[in-house]
């Protein structure tokens, strides 16, 4: 009956992810999903064109940051910009880069810009092309870099943060970018 009772609570466990055999990881979607839940009513609140994101980069104790990949940071970032790739977010690397929590933070990412399919490629999932004329179109879904950056940036206790929400055309003549691929 022991042996019974055991081998139903093993796989009891495997069937909500648990392993006895195994250490859980540092992984908790319960922990995100709730901090997603706090952050987007004031995320809403901080979303800004252009022309309020180019106003408040001129302001004191305020950065922009990039957190694509090293090499997309390299070819062409906006003017100004420091760098953290997302992969590097940890509380030390953050803190090192940004040690105010109280700095005001820009975002953008790839999805801000247009007509530029290298440096800013959309991260649109795109549906799949339908089987016949009668299968029903599913929409695209947004995928972005600003929304993990700005829910991380918030779960690490920045709150002075503002999310470019315009989509730019790159060749505005408001905008300039610098890096490797940028003509000078």
């Amino acid at each position: 009956m022991k042996k019974l009772l055991f081998t139903f609570l093993i796989l009891s466990n495997m069937a909500h992810g648990q392993n006895p055999n195994f250490k859980p990881s540092k992984v908790s979607f319960d922990d995100f999903e709730q901090l997603v839940l706090k952050v987007k009513p004031y995320r809403n609140e901080r979303l800004i064109n252009l022309e309020d994101f180019l106003k408040m980069s001129k302001e004191r104790n305020v950065i922009i940051l990039d957190s694509r990949s090293d090499f997309r940071f390299d070819r062409k970032h906006i003017k100004g910009a420091i760098h953290l790739a997302f992969t590097d977010f940890t509380q030390d690397n953050l803190i090192k880069l940004i040690p105010d929590v109280n700095t005001k933070i820009l975002i953008y990412c790839n999805n801000n810009f247009d007509d530029d399919e290298i440096d800013f490629a959309s991260k649109i999932s795109k549906p799949k092309t339908a089987l016949s004329q009668f299968a029903q179109q599913e929409k695209p879904i947004m995928l972005a870099l600003n929304i993990p950056t700005f829910i991380n940036l918030y779960g690490y206790g920045y709150r002075n943060i503002y999310e470019l929400s315009e989509l730019v055309n790159v060749k505005d003549p408001r905008i300039h970018f610098e890096g490797s691929v940028v003509k000078k």
